[in-house]
């Protein structure tokens, strides 16, 4: 298969500035990745606490980022199906709703049992959301910003992992049953979902793919209304000429390993295990390998607040890199940043030394994720596009189920030097994959 011709709707798209829409629609899908952020950084201080407050073993503790982790796996495979069926905001503002009610409700709970149902949920939720924001934000970008505006909208997780690391600093320890507050806060995107449900358009390309092409016509006239371009200057939206990639659930799951794809799918599908494996591994667990080597509570989630703090220049040189380099170099030098940075992290000694290894793990990990999610909704169709972007997230969210229970009898066995080479040997298998992905960096969107 090639790309088929570019529809009408896409050309308008394509050919506009950057308008307020565009900044709404970033906005409001940025909010909720940052709530997203705040509740995957919130568990990693939480069990920090609940270790010493419920004296639950690692193993135990482990359970609790994990069973999250297995609920995200589902979410973002069915997630991506769904919103390739029904839609991406309704999907989205859905998903948001799961996520906060469970997130809430763990703020009442008595024991490790009903916490792990509740988390199991909370991940369903969260699973389900990240890649149908992601393909929601592509498919409203201009060309020749796209991947810059998706690093920009993933540049919102620093903002929510900053908001955690800040309550896990400032309210966990210093309040009775601080862990409990944390996750009241964390019940904010139940509301939150009502304002994506009603506040934010769907997706133009979408809809004119469903055959709606009064609403995706109405979408785009508006748009262009609001950057004062004239809607006469192209035809109004029609179906495209070629069929669709896909367009039953069976067909979209098949169409992921037809001859065009199947070698952006492995490579794809590899990238997603190998940076979920070392980032959860590791940023899930860093407050308590802190506490566990002398720090208390307080310095410990003090220590993780700044390495999140360099988060947010990894973000802002992957967005400008993104669209100067192309997807593959900019994905594959970050991800080789990681690779050294681990190195460096679990051999260092010294506050110092941690911080700064830290941050430098921080800066390449998170510039990678930017340019990650920026690269994986553009290789596929507009039929498709949210279901292979759903499914690499979750065959990412198995390796993030099994980083979390490997790192105990890691530590056991070497200590955090092992446990980081470790890390490092899957950063670098990401780097390489990487070279099998499709960069189309400046080419429109294919909207079969």
């Amino acid at each position: 298969m090639t790309d088929a011709p570019t529809s009408t709707v896409a050309r308008r798209l394509d050919a506009l500035p950057f308008t307020r829409t565009h900044l709404r629609v970033l906005t409001g899908s940025g909010t909720g990745w940052a709530l997203d952020a705040m509740d995957v950084g919130l568990i990693s201080f939480i069990i920090a606490a609940l270790i010493s407050e419920w004296s639950l073993s690692t193993a135990d503790a482990s359970w609790i980022a994990s069973v999250g982790f297995m609920g995200m796996a589902i979410g973002a495979t069915v997630g991506g199906l769904l919103a390739d069926r029904l839609g991406r905001r309704t999907v989205f503002a859905l998903t948001l709703l799961v996520y906060g009610l469970a997130t809430g409700a763990s703020a009442l709970v008595g024991g490790l049992a009903v916490l792990l149902v509740l988390r199991f949920l909370v991940g369903l939720g969260l699973g389900a959301e990240l890649p149908v924001a992601s393909t929601y934000v592509s498919e409203f970008a201009p060309v020749r910003m796209r991947g810059r505006l998706i690093v920009i909208l993933e540049a919102f997780w620093a903002v929510g992992w900053t908001a955690a690391a800040l309550i896990g600093y400032l309210v966990i320890p210093n309040l009775e049953n601080g862990w409990r507050w944390a996750f009241a806060i964390g019940a904010i995107p139940a509301a939150y979902a009502l304002v994506v449900r009603w506040g934010l358009p769907e997706s133009p390309r979408w809809l004119e793919r469903q055959g709606r092409t009064a609403e995706a016509d109405a979408i785009v006239r508006a748009i262009e209304r609001s950057a004062s371009v004239s809607a006469t200057e192209a035809p109004v939206a029609a179906p495209p000429a070629a069929p669709p990639a896909a367009t039953s659930t069976g067909e979209r799951l098949a169409a992921l390993w037809a001859p065009e794809f199947r070698v952006r799918t492995a490579c794809l599908w590899l990238v997603w295990f190998c940076v979920n494996f070392s980032y959860y591994g590791a940023f899930i667990w860093i407050p308590t390998i802190l506490f566990a080597q002398g720090y208390d509570l307080v310095k410990s989630f003090g220590f993780t607040l700044i390495i999140t703090l360099a988060q947010v220049p990894g973000y802002a040189v992957a967005a400008w890199l993104i669209e100067v380099w192309g997807r593959r170099l900019t994905l594959s030098v970050f991800l080789a940043g990681s690779t050294v940075a681990a190195i460096l992290f679990g051999t260092a000694t010294g506050e110092g030394a941690i911080i700064a290894a830290g941050m430098a793990l921080s800066f390449f990990n998170l510039g990678a994720w930017g340019a990650l999610y920026a690269v994986t909704p553009e290789m596929y169709p507009t039929s498709l596009r949210a279901t292979g972007s759903g499914w690499a997230a979750g065959v990412g969210r198995i390796a993030s189920i099994v980083a979390p229970l490997t790192v105990p009898p890691l530590l056991a066995l070497g200590g955090a030097p092992l446990l980081f080479v470790v890390f490092a040997v899957f950063f670098a298998g990401a780097a390489a994959s990487a070279w099998g992905l499709v960069d189309r960096r400046g080419v429109a969107l294919d909207d079969r």
